[in-house]
């Protein structure tokens, strides 16, 4: 996966000639590509901030799989100290629409850039001050309080964060490549994981248990503050995009976009949700849910399972810019069926591979859940945002995206340790392929939209 970030943070070569003149900041005029020096500024200030904004949620899931049930619910049972500490996980998924309700009303009304700043604020802010939290010990209830509003205010952070990342990418590219830069915000989640993860497995290899448990686990949340820092230095540099330039040149812009878009386009949001359950679905089950599975019912090592899913982040990136630059060829809509397809079978396969609980085979069941993942992933980065017009793209493509996440991310973790725990893993196999279905049927439902213009 670095040599996807890698070929991300330096994208010159993949950039066609510019059509017009560099206006200062990079800055095209209205309408028109940018200029190669926008563009990559635009390639790296998407990548960077999803990839810090989704290392700040990724470190809570693996906490929450390793350590938060005993540090914020330690007089529950460890089955219900483990859905306990999932519910927190699922507040942010609440979260996330209102995130895309807030953050799209003032990204069609006022621009991406300046929302795209404050979503990254409130997140890192939020994912910093959770590594300051006292646990229940010191606290009592107030701790878990506490740390469930936290996680809502992450929930609602990352709910503008995707969007307006998405829209920076697509709404400067040339319209024949528009797959292509939607594919370097989409890098984000892999580098994000990627990042989590490693923290966590060197922290985990380094202290003994005590150490992590006591103040370890509070290292990654901390190194936010850091993050954010990085994030707001590059955000700041990036122009508003020229589609939403013209928009406002003309004073387009909608009272209420996200009334405009359950008006307007109540299908595509409803239709576009449903297509990214299975990739949600996928990615929390074979993350988190594994991860706690595998080290809390199988007996797989902590460290083991962190090194593993290091290796699987490799798949994901893979699956995401493979599929994400060949939608501009081959269309959106095609490969996207093809993961989701590929999801419904390996969802058989994924848990009579990790119950052998030999490491070689546990890392082939979650890199190919997350390759599948991947390739339903990487293409919705410019497909969600094609879907909508212009007055109304960043409240639209947000809402469809973090509707999904509800649906297949929210509670997949807490569906799946419930149906272990009655009838066995095989049946959490059958409820990823039962959300690959669903998600099959929504995108056969959708038009292809390669080819569509965005302006308007």
């Amino acid at each position: 996966m670095h040599s996807d970030a890698s070929s991300a943070a330096n994208p010159a070569e993949l950039f066609p000639a510019a059509t017009v003149p560099d206006q200062g900041e990079g800055t095209a005029a209205p309408g028109s590509p940018a200029a190669p020096e926008s563009l990559r500024r635009v390639a790296v200030a998407s990548f960077i901030g999803t990839a810090i904004e989704f290392y700040d949620f990724y470190i809570y899931g693996t906490a929450a799989a390793l350590v938060l049930n005993q540090a914020f619910f330690p007089t529950l049972d460890p089955v219900n100290a483990t859905l306990a500490s999932f519910s927190t996980y699922a507040v942010a998924f609440a979260a996330r629409p209102l995130g895309s309700v807030v953050f799209g009303h003032f990204g069609d009304r006022v621009g991406r850039k300046s929302v795209l700043v404050a979503s990254l604020l409130l997140m890192g802010l939020s994912t910093a001050l959770v590594g300051l939290l006292p646990g229940y010990g010191t606290l009592g209830v107030w701790a878990p309080l506490l740390l469930i509003l936290l996680r809502f205010l992450q929930g609602i952070g990352l709910g503008g964060e995707w969007g307006g990342a998405a829209l920076l990418a697509v709404e400067h590219a040339p319209k024949k490549r528009r797959g292509l830069y939607a594919a370097f915000p989409q890098l984000g989640p892999s580098v994000g994981f990627f990042a989590a993860t490693g923290v966590f497995w060197l922290l985990s290899a380094v202290l003994d248990d005590g150490a992590f448990r006591s103040w370890g686990w509070r290292v990654p949340f901390l190194l936010s503050f850091l993050l954010v820092a990085v994030g707001l230095f590059v955000r700041l540099k990036i122009s508003e995009t020229p589609v939403f330039a013209e928009v406002m040149s003309k004073r387009e812009a909608g009272r209420v976009p996200v009334l405009d878009v359950l008006r307007r386009y109540p299908r595509e949001l409803l239709l576009g949700a449903g297509g990214m359950v299975v990739a949600y679905g996928l990615f929390y089950t074979a993350t988190t849910y594994c991860l706690a599975y595998a080290t809390g019912t199988l007996g797989v090592p902590r460290n083991t399972m962190l090194a593993l899913s290091l290796v699987a982040c490799l798949f994901l990136a893979a699956g995401t810019w493979l599929a994400a630059t060949r939608s501009d060829g081959a269309g959106r809509r095609k490969l996207v069926l093809a993961g989701t397809g590929a999801a419904g079978v390996w969802g058989l396969v994924l848990f009579p591979l990790l119950d052998t609980g030999q490491p070689v085979l546990i890392a082939v069941a979650i890199g190919g859940a997350l390759f599948c993942m991947g390739v339903v992933y990487g293409p919705m980065g410019a497909y969600l945002p094609e879907l909508f017009g212009t007055t109304v793209r960043y409240s639209g493509a947000s809402l469809a995206y973090n509707l999904g996440g509800v649906l297949g991310g929210a509670v997949s973790p807490l569906v799946a340790t419930r149906l272990q725990a009655a009838f066995g893993s095989s049946s959490v196999g059958w409820y990823v392929t039962a959300m690959a279905v669903v998600s099959l049927g929504c995108v056969l439902a959708l038009p292809e939209t390669r080819e569509r213009e965005l302006a308007g």
